[in-house]
């Protein structure tokens, strides 16, 4: 896999303390962050286009779909908790069919392969382990609005990868459907 630091070093994904010169809260979460990514590319290791683009029914979610929302939701909650604001209209052009999953994302959103995909997820978290770094474990328990409640930003990237979580979930789901499809 691209990118590996100590972090995601398969021998010690598992370790959640001072990896990478990350110390404090910051540690907790970019490890919890590392590891959901890493199983994340597990589950799409050896993918084909054909894969990415299977829609198992008309109104579902492609792996390309769910792979470009996991890079959409992390890229608004660098927005979110780093510049405190929505979407600009170039932005929601390049991520809203992403994040909507919608009808607009079944149709853009296909043709492209697993590098791509895993091409867009790496730079969007090396901007987000960028900005980590400039800030202090403090500003993880700054709170402000989440929907109709307040929420500090630890729980806003917690949601991050929690959110990667279930998607990781109906991508492996889809390729066993695939793979079924396929019989």
């Amino acid at each position: 896999m691209r990118g590996v630091t100590t972090m995601n070093d398969p021998n010690n994904i598992l370790l959640v303390g001072e990896q990478d010169g990350v110390k404090g809260d910051f540690n907790t979460l970019k490890s919890m962050m590392t590891y959901v990514r890493y199983t994340t590319l597990d589950a799409i290791k050896d993918i084909t286009v054909e894969e990415l683009d299977y829609l198992h029914s008309p109104t579902g979610n492609t792996i390309g779909m769910l792979l470009t929302h996991m890079a959409g939701v992390e890229y608004w909650f660098q927005l979110d908790t780093f510049e405190n604001r929505d979407l600009n209209e170039e932005e929601e052009v390049i991520w809203l069919p992403g994040l909507d999953l919608d009808e607009q994302a079944r149709e853009k959103i296909k043709g492209k392969d697993a590098d791509y995909y895993i091409n867009l997820l790496e730079a969007i978290r090396e901007d987000t382990y960028k900005k980590f770094s400039t800030r202090s474990d403090e500003w993880l328990y700054e709170r402000s609005k989440f929907g109709r409640n307040l929420a500090t930003n630890y729980f806003k990237w917690f949601h991050v990868f929690e959110d990667e979580i279930n998607h990781r979930g109906q991508i492996r789901m889809i390729r066993k459907l695939y793979e079924n499809s396929l019989k």
